[in-house]
């Protein structure tokens, strides 16, 4: 029994739209242009309809090396690790950063005295599901950088400081939570995304289109 399009999870439906508009677009069949915008409105729409309607003239169904592909894009890193459980940060009229594809430990302690520091889980390897983040930072500034695909939890305290998240936090419940609780004072903590949905899957596309024309040679 088919059920009907208005009954589905949206989020499902759009998922499925924008895989058809990347695999056209890595063959060819669409412009970049039209792939952006069609992308645009696919991520905007709240219309089963209307989502749909964006690939309705594209008849190519996406195979399994593209799920593959598609999978390791997306996915977060997990490994087992024999790594400290905590690491700490500590920066005193100075700075200090973890970014690339680093081991997250369970804990990170960071300290910023007039200093700061810059924390890029973007492509950063989780050991544990559960990560927290504990600041101390007086006259000083925190920027932690995230994946979409991740959870997002703060409970600092702020005192003439403050602490700005901007990471979307709806993740499933399989992915990793990053909790941030500590102490801000004349500070600052930002979090946010280093890339937007968009460019990721601008950036994938991209990788496609490049892949499938290697492949035709």
């Amino acid at each position: 029994m088919t059920v009907k399009l208005e009954d589905r999870p949206i989020e499902q439906v759009r998922e499925e739209v924008i895989d058809k508009l990347i695999y056209h677009y890595s063959h060819g069949v669409i412009s970049a242009e039209a792939f952006e915008r069609r992308l645009d409105a696919a991520m905007a729409s709240l219309s089963h309809q209307e989502i749909v309607d964006l690939a309705s003239d594209l008849t190519m169904n996406v195979d399994d090396q593209f799920n593959n592909r598609k999978q390791q894009q997306f996915s977060i890193n997990y490994a087992s690790s024999n790594i400290p459980e905590t690491e700490t940060m500590i920066n005193v009229l100075g700075g200090s950063n973890r970014t690339g594809m680093w081991e997250v430990p369970k804990e990170i302690k960071v300290l910023c005295l007039m200093g700061g520091a810059d924390i890029d889980f973007s492509d950063a390897i989780f050991t544990s599901s559960n990560v927290t983040i504990k600041a101390l930072c007086v006259m000083g500034g925190i920027d932690i950088k995230v994946p979409e695909n991740v959870n997002v939890v703060t409970k600092a305290f702020c005192f003439m400081g403050g602490l700005d998240n901007k990471a979307p936090s709806i993740a499933n419940r399989q992915a990793p939570t990053i909790t941030i609780e500590g102490f801000v004072m004349m500070g600052g903590v930002d979090v946010g995304l280093k890339r937007t949905i968009k460019e990721k899957f601008v950036a994938f596309a991209n990788q496609m289109k490049s892949a499938f024309s290697s492949n035709q040679r």
